[in-house]
Parts: structure tokens; sequence; C-alpha cells
């Protein structure tokens, strides 16, 4: 009688469960990896601080507060982002703001326009300030460092020296009773009712969302997204395989100024008089925001997303030293803490991922 002998196959269950574990450590690798992955840690734990030592902060006005303050940096920390992403930084982007404030309040009221013709003419402008930036920066060849320093020393004096040349003070006329200011107000300063909660959210809140998610769009799924990270790693490289460096550089910087105009028209808007002087100092806190959600002064790495949560945890560390009692002086230390954590952290990260 003769036998046949069969071979038996290991159990299926076994090697399933193995893939799924080997695809579950990738999966969270791969997460754990994200270059906004340290700044989504800080907001958890500066959040989880703040709830637990002030009780203001767990109102739903202060988190409509928190997220205000938070839109007023991240709005402009969302076109910072794309233009460290791309290997550059601007360092007039704060007066920028305030030069687009000015230039619409002041058109509009001296000229008696239409406060919308006022507000074009400064898009315009700030538009205008971007390319010549870019252009300087792609045809001399210089760091962006000394284009845009050099830039926001201009501006910043400019700003003073022409409104008090044509107003005869360092602030412009009220422009409150002028035609257009109400629409204009609606669209750059107006509140929004959320049904349900008896509070209201700043439309720069929803406007800062709607950016973030169009530039996250932009990067992740456009060959303009693929040509911004490819000029920030090695824009020589990038020249080689044929992207547009120089006009990818100089639409990095125009995208600043558009977001510099759109951030000045919410300052002019809210008040219907913009102070000359303002501006100074907060191109540092866009790039602390960037810098802080995974983006590289190196270029070439970093995330919109990532910025949006750098600008979220400056606005709860802002305000929830407010609420905490705490005294306000405290306020810039722990963004510099913040920041200093955050590129450790990155560097960190970097480094792990790329030993894997």
């Amino acid at each position: 009688m003769s036998h046949t002998l069969t071979l038996k196959e290991p159990p299926a269950p076994e090697a399933s469960e193995k893939t799924l574990r080997v695809g579950q450590r990738s999966f969270l690798r791969r997460f754990m990896s994200r270059p906004e992955m340290g700044s989504l840690l800080g907001a958890i734990v500066v959040f989880a601080v703040f709830f637990s030592v002030a009780e203001p902060f767990r109102q739903a006005s202060s988190l409509m507060t928190v997220l205000y303050a938070s839109s007023i940096i991240g709005i402009m920390a969302v076109g910072v982002a794309l233009l460290m992403i791309g290997g550059e930084f601007d360092l007039s982007a704060g007066v920028a703001v305030i030069t687009a404030s000015l230039t619409a309040a002041i058109l509009s009221f001296q000229l008696n326009l239409n406060v919308w013709v006022g507000a074009g003419l400064a898009l315009a402008l700030a538009l205008t300030i971007g390319f010549i930036n870019g252009l300087i920066l792609v045809r001399t060849k210089l760091p962006s460092f000394l284009v845009t320093l050099s830039m926001f020393l201009m501006l910043q004096g400019l700003n003073i020296a022409v409104t008090k040349l044509i107003t005869g003070k360092v602030s412009t006329d009220s422009i409150r009773n002028m035609d257009g200011f109400a629409s204009a107000q609606m669209v750059f300063s107006s509140s929004v009712p959320i049904p349900g909660l008896g509070v209201s959210v700043r439309i720069t809140v929803l406007w800062w969302l709607l950016f973030a998610a169009l530039a996250t769009w932009v990067l992740m799924r456009t060959k303009v997204g693929n040509w911004i990270y490819a000029v920030g790693g090695n824009a020589e490289s990038a020249r080689a395989v044929g992207v547009p460096v120089a006009r990818v550089k100089i639409g990095l910087f125009m995208t600043v100024g558009f977001f510099a105009w759109f951030s000045g028209m919410h300052l002019l808007m809210a008040s219907g008089v913009q102070q000359s002087g303002e501006g100074v100092g907060n191109e540092l806190l866009y790039i602390m925001a960037a810098v802080v959600g995974g983006c590289l002064l190196t270029g070439g790495y970093g995330t919109v997303i990532g910025a949006v949560i750098g600008a979220l945890i400056y606005g709860m560390t802002k305000q929830g030293i407010v609420y905490a009692g705490w005294d306000n002086n405290w306020i810039m230390f722990f963004v510099g803490a913040m920041l200093l954590l955050a590129v450790v952290v990155n560097m960190w990260v970097r480094n792990q991922t790329s030993k894997r």
C-alpha cells in the first residue's frame, strides 16, 4: 500500500497578522515623521496646560478669541510657509501689511475714492512689492535676508514719512463714512454667528482656514507644488530638469504680497484708521509660526498645515496667559522657547527618518 505525503502550508492567519503589524508600524512611522507632528504634539500640550489652569480658557467665547488671535498671524503664516518651503523668507512682510493698509486708506480719503477702489490699488502695490523682492533676488543672487531686510527698512521709513507728509500726523484719516466701507468691512472684518453656541467667529478665521486648505491643495496636488518643493530643496537641480525657478520664486514673493494686502485690509476695515508705525516685528511671528510648524529655513521641507498649527500655538499662548492672569511679558519668552524647542524636535525627527 502506498502512502501519499502532503506538506502543510503555514497558517494563513499568522502571516496575515504579521503583515498587518508591519503595515501598522510603517503607517505609524510615516505619521510620526510628518513635518507638522512636533507642532501638533506641542499644541496639545499648550491646550492642556491652559485648559487646566485657566477657567476662562474653557469657554466657547474664549476659544473664538484664541482662533481670532491665531488667524491674524496665521493668514500671513500661510504665505510665509509657502515661501520658506521654496527656500526663501521675507523680513518685509510685517511692514508690508501696514503699507497696504495705509495705501488703501490714504488713496480712498485723499482722492475721495470708493474704498474698494483704494483696496484694489493697494493690492496692486502689495503685489508689486513682492515682485520687486523676487526680481532683485533672482537677478542679483543675493540672499533673501539682505533683499527683504532692505525692503523692510525702506517700507518702515516710507510708511511713517509719507503718512506724515500727506495727513500731517502718524495715522490716516478715518474712512468709515466713505462709500464701500460697509461692504468691505463685511468681507474683511465681520463676525459670523455660530448657531446653537451663542457665539460668533471672526471672518478672518474662516478666511485663514480657506487659504490654508487652498495652499495645501496646491502643494500636495499640483505641479506648482512639486516645483515649490524642488526649488526649495535644490534650485540648480530643479532648473536642470526644467523647473522655472525664477518664476516660482517671484510668484512666491508675490503670494506673500497678496496675504500682506489681505491682512492690511482686515486691520483697516476693523477700525477705519491705520497707524503708520505698526507692523514692525510681526514678520518674526510669521516666520516663527512656519518654523514651529515644521518648515526649515533651508527650504524644501514643511507643510502649510504645520504653519496653521504654529499660529494656533501662538494664539493659545497669547490668550492663555491673559486668561490665566499671568504677566503679559511672559508671552514672548514662551514664544521664543517654543521656537527653539520646535527647531530641535524637527531636526531630531528628520534625523530619525533619514536613518530609517
